[in-house]
């Protein structure tokens, strides 16, 4: 096996200093669009911004190591997109409408401690996924939400209930996220699809309000949350 050709093959001395150079400018055009963005970390990008972001990759990627692109031609495309993008987000300022429809909407995910079944399609989220972005803000069960907001950055914007109006909720941990088999008199049940509360008389009632969506409950909760 030929460890020079798979490693060095044709490359030269001058090539290798002329790819260095080319890595060093391409980077510092990428570092001065992500500061002309005005944002700080991925998680704080829209779909439309990181499409854009992503972008660079293309762009920077070939000048950086093909011998025959000029590295003027990716600096006249990284300038297009950058003019591209302010035009956009002014256009963005100016008409909801536009702003919609490139960076969407956000999400109410929950709604007086319930979800809201339709969003959570429509955001095409999993329970699961729910549950850890809601855990990881300390929430322990969904009787502690009176708003959850899915963002279009991706982040999630919660309103907890005061201490005192705590009410029951469909816990969202998952050793008291199960199924109940036996029913216990006066006490409260959580639908496991919907999250909606209330005394029930057998473990696969059906749920008055996801209808024939579900049949299990979970032990509702009505724990204060900890801060």
């Amino acid at each position: 096996m030929d460890w020079a050709g798979i490693f060095i093959y044709d490359t030269t001395w001058v090539f290798a200093v002329e790819i260095l150079i080319r890595v060093i400018v391409m980077f510092i055009l990428i570092i001065s669009f992500l500061r002309l963005t005005g944002k700080r970390g991925v998680r704080q990008l829209s779909i439309f911004e990181l499409t854009i972001i992503l972008s660079l990759g293309s762009i920077a990627g070939d000048p950086m190591f093909t011998e025959d692109l000029p590295i003027i031609q990716a600096v006249l495309i990284m300038s297009t997109v950058i003019l591209l993008y302010r035009l956009c987000t002014w256009a963005m300022r100016k008409f909801q409408h536009f702003e919609n429809l490139l960076e969407g909407q956000s999400l109410y995910i929950v709604e007086e401690g319930r979800l809201v079944l339709d969003k959570i399609e429509k955001g095409k989220m999993s329970h699961d996924e729910f549950f850890a972005e809601m855990r990881q803000q300390g929430v322990e069960h969904l009787g502690q939400v009176r708003t959850g907001l899915l963002e279009t950055d991706g982040n999630f914007s919660v309103l907890l209930y005061p201490p005192e109006k705590t009410d029951y909720g469909m816990p969202l941990f998952p050793k008291q996220y199960q199924p109940v088999e036996q029913i216990e008199l006066g006490v409260h049940y959580a639908c496991m699809h919907c999250g909606h509360v209330e005394y029930i008389l057998e473990p696969n009632q059906l749920c008055r309000r996801c209808e024939n969506k579900c049949r299990e409950w979970a032990k509702a909760l009505n724990s204060r949350i900890v801060r």
